[in-house]
């Protein structure tokens, strides 16, 4: 088997930060300067009393059609699609019944902006928390008491730390990205030294992955969650009350056709995919695997392609597996237990925050997520098959 040259494992090739991680390398932009842009602005500053007074519609309906043209960064760009994400899903879901037309002054630039970012014209993950924070010290980490959210749907505290502890939780993860390339050329060439060092700093970036997570019930409650913070993330994919999904009113490239895509859900995160990659971490071929496969598709293209990369090119299980060497297999199995108790812990949380809540509206269903899936079959799946890798 040809070694793909090391070279193409450069983390910034791939939009990746080693500081950071999937995070953006600079701060999220807090606003959009030129002025051109205020409607878009004000109304999402204006969103949570918007919604509170299902005013929402009303306003967008008479907004002005602003073109993408005038945004000249990849920041502006990735600014105006977090906006207009929180504004087109408020205006989907800010009813008694959804909307079943997004407006063209709203649907024409949201989908112009999916197009030059490469992901769906719907509330994402990338948009939801790794575009949607700032620190209110510039100099301090990126963490739970340094960071804020730039943008809410209803705002309060629940809402706000849902999405904070996914954002710490990247930021932590980075420890583990930034040491695939390691581990990479470490199992190419047979360092088991470096390999072994590497795997226990991603161990160690999943414990303190697993601590974030752990925090989640401090200050988001389960009922609050249900019913103020995740009917606004649903999609028109697999959604009871969307069957048919949603029209882009004037994009040419969907002809009237209804568009179906899936809602925003932490299953668009890069880390745990690219790290069952590194690990060799493999599912069973079944809905689930589709599932999440096409969830790679609401992910920021770059780093889609380093995901692909690292699956493509790891050899660390069969290197572990083969070595005989205790301590590597020991860090290997560190890293399987650390993704299995972390998988096992969202699964806690699923069934806490939705499983277990009273539905009473067919726009926030219980069995399904906000992916439009029937997550606890999956989640207790794929916890298992995590454990099920480790090496004895």
């Amino acid at each position: 088997m040809q070694t793909l040259n090391t070279d193409e494992l450069r983390l910034e090739a791939y939009e990746v930060s080693p500081e950071r991680g999937f995070l953006p390398a600079e701060d999220p932009l807090p606003y959009l300067e030129d002025p051109y842009y205020a409607p878009w602005e004000q109304i999402a500053g204006e969103l949570p009393k918007l919604l509170v007074a299902r005013k929402l519609r009303q306003v967008v309906e008479s907004m002005p059609r602003l073109s993408t043209e005038r945004l000249q960064t990849e920041r502006e760009r990735r600014r105006a699609m977090m906006l207009l994400s929180y504004i087109g899903h408020g205006y989907v879901w800010n009813g008694d019944a959804p909307a079943e037309r997004i407006p063209a002054n709203l649907a024409v630039p949201w989908y112009e902006l999916s197009e030059q970012l490469g992901r769906p014209p719907v509330l994402s993950y990338a948009s939801y928390a790794l575009d949607n924070w700032r620190r209110l010290d510039p100099n301090a980490p990126i963490e739970l008491g340094n960071i804020v959210l730039l943008q809410n749907f209803l705002a309060g505290l629940d809402e706000e730390w849902f999405i904070l502890i996914h954002v710490d939780i990247e930021a932590k993860a980075a420890r583990a990205i930034r040491q695939i390339p390691t581990a990479i050329r470490a199992a190419e060439t047979g360092d088991l030294p470096t390999l072994t060092d590497a795997l226990r700093e991603v161990a160690a970036a999943l414990e303190a992955m697993y601590a974030v997570l752990a925090r989640m019930p401090e200050a988001c409650d389960p009922y609050i969650y249900y019913h103020r913070v995740r009917p606004y993330i649903h999609g028109w994919k697999n959604n009871p009350a969307l069957p048919n999904g949603v029209v882009y009113e004037g994009v040419e490239a969907y002809g009237g056709e209804p568009q179906q895509f899936r809602g925003e859900t932490g299953a668009q995160s890069s880390i745990i995919p690219t790290l069952d990659g590194l690990l060799g971490i493999q599912h069973a071929d079944d809905p689930l695997k589709t599932y999440l496969m096409e969830m790679r598709l609401y992910m920021p293209p770059a780093h889609r392609r380093f995901l692909e990369v690292v699956e493509a090119r790891s050899r660390v299980r069969e290197v572990v597996r083969a070595s005989g060497d205790p301590a590597l297999r020991d860090a290997y199995n560190a890293c399987v237990d650390g993704i299995q108790r972390f998988r096992a812990l969202h699964l806690e949380y699923a069934a806490l925050y939705i499983y277990k809540q009273q539905a009473k509206d067919a726009k926030n269903p219980t069995r399904v997520g906000t992916g439009g899936t029937p997550f606890m079959k999956y989640l207790k799946k794929h916890r298992d098959e995590s454990g099920a890798h480790r090496l004895e």
